[in-house]
């Protein structure tokens, strides 16, 4: 079975099961997909059902969901699918960083491999989405970065920005006049301010920004 086979609600579905544990995080729940849609409970467990007889889930309810290995494989490839066509709509057609998704979830469901292999070698083989998120392999290889936390989480020292969460665009355009892109230097500190940026200026941030923001420690 390939991804082409599914529906694209079924393709939406695998994908954010998949990323919901992308960064360690906890797997999510038939109430946490009901959140992320919009949607019933009943209408997930719906879905969770369709994506059960195909072996993409193994679901239980009221427990969270995880993929089988062919639903995690299927996952990866709608992931590579998403990433490459925002690297696509930023680096050619000159979209913001906080414009990219919506339009890439659109393109996501029509584009075909030759026009995603395309992309790849025109881009160069880009390992890593806008917001640093890495870009899983025509087969289907994904790793995750190493000794990435969130900001709330990282140590007191000089760290370099590896990932920025796409969640809200609002948070995206603020991070961006703050200079919070992946590879921007961020220090932490033990006391006031918490944060600043390369040249020393404090960094006000949020709590959700604090968790969204991920970073790795810098090397000399």
């Amino acid at each position: 079975m390939e991804a082409d086979e599914l529906t694209p609600v079924m393709q939406d579905y695998l994908k954010v099961i998949w990323s919901a544990v992308e960064w360690g995080d906890p797997p999510i729940t038939t109430t946490g997909l009901a959140d992320r849609f919009g949607t019933s409970r009943a209408n997930v467990s719906d879905v969770m059902r369709r994506l059960q007889a195909h072996g993409l889930v193994d679901y239980e309810p009221y427990r969270p969901v995880a993929l089988t290995a062919l639903g995690e494989r299927l996952a990866l490839a709608m992931v590579r699918r998403h990433r490459l066509i925002e690297c696509f709509l930023a680096d050619v057609l000159g979209y913001t960083w906080d414009e990219v998704h919506d339009d890439a979830e659109r393109l996501e469901h029509a584009a075909s491999e030759r026009f995603l292999g395309r992309i790849d070698v025109l881009l160069g083989h880009p390992d890593a989405d806008p917001h640093g998120d890495p870009i899983p392999t025509a087969e289907g290889h994904w790793q995750p970065p190493a000794g990435v936390v969130p900001l709330a989480d990282a140590e007191p020292g000089a760290h370099l920005v590896a990932r920025v969460s796409d969640a809200d665009p609002a948070a995206l355009a603020r991070l961006e006049a703050l200079g919070l892109r992946p590879g921007a230097p961020v220090t932490v500190r033990d006391g006031a301010p918490r944060y600043t940026n390369a040249v020393g200026v404090p960094l006000e941030l949020g709590e959700a920004e604090e968790r969204g923001v991920r970073v790795r420690p810098a090397r000399d």
